[in-house]
């Protein structure tokens, strides 16, 4: 795939998500459970985190059982990590930050690659593999939203996907930006609901999740 229309599925795929769930996964049957319930609040993507041994497999399973969402793997590394997810059907890649040699890696992958920075000067290298869309992380630890506003000056075509940090009481201020494509976070699978199977509680964090997308309602 020719890397233009890779960045345009990319771009497309974070505005559609809106809310990207970022997601730690310990058995397969937990994965399906807060994927369904992520769906049924009507969060259409989740990313999953590649920081536990059941996580290649639970991504696999995702797909499987709820086929309607859009499943990929976090917390890529590594050049092999992120062919055994894109060979394990993971629909997208996420990378916490990017190396050179892991940015040429992924730079010739056919999936959306959504690669981590954290400074200008990263982003900078990435735009240089042909990436214009990038995960700003740690968002928080970086300068929050007014490190996201102040990126839109000098990279007027950057789209961002701030992760690290965010909650539900300011997701807002970075999803009206207009640089910002997705927001990524764990807050609607809070590790207490996980861990107590309350299931329903992700549902109703999802839920708000999806009014507030399309209260804002952005467009490619």
């Amino acid at each position: 795939m020719h890397t233009s229309t890779r960045q345009q599925d990319t771009r497309k795929f974070l505005l559609d998500a809106g809310i990207m769930p970022v997601v730690t996964v310990n058995s397969m049957q937990e994965a399906i459970n807060i994927a369904e319930a992520l769906y049924r609040g009507g969060l259409t993507a989740i990313e999953v985190t590649l920081r536990t041994e059941v996580a290649m497999s639970a991504l696999m399973e995702i797909k499987k059982h709820v086929p309607q969402m859009v499943v990929g793997a976090g917390t890529v590394l590594t050049e092999a990590q992120a062919h055994a997810a894109a060979n394990a059907g993971a629909d997208f890649l996420v990378t916490p930050g990017t190396s050179p040699r892991l940015a040429a890696a992924i730079g010739a992958m056919s999936i959306p690659v959504v690669p981590g920075a954290a400074t200008p000067s990263e982003i900078i290298a990435l735009m240089e593999h042909g990436f214009d869309a990038v995960k700003l992380f740690p968002a928080a630890s970086v300068g929050g939203v007014n490190m996201a506003k102040s990126l839109a000056g000098p990279f007027p075509n950057l789209m961002l996907c701030p992760t690290g940090g965010i909650s539900e009481a300011d997701v807002a201020q970075y999803l009206r930006l207009p640089n910002v494509a997705c927001v990524g976070g764990s807050w609607m699978v809070a590790p207490d609901w996980i861990k107590q199977g309350q299931f329903q509680q992700v549902e109703t964090s999802a839920a708000r999740c999806r009014q507030l997308i399309d209260s804002i309602n952005k467009k490619l």
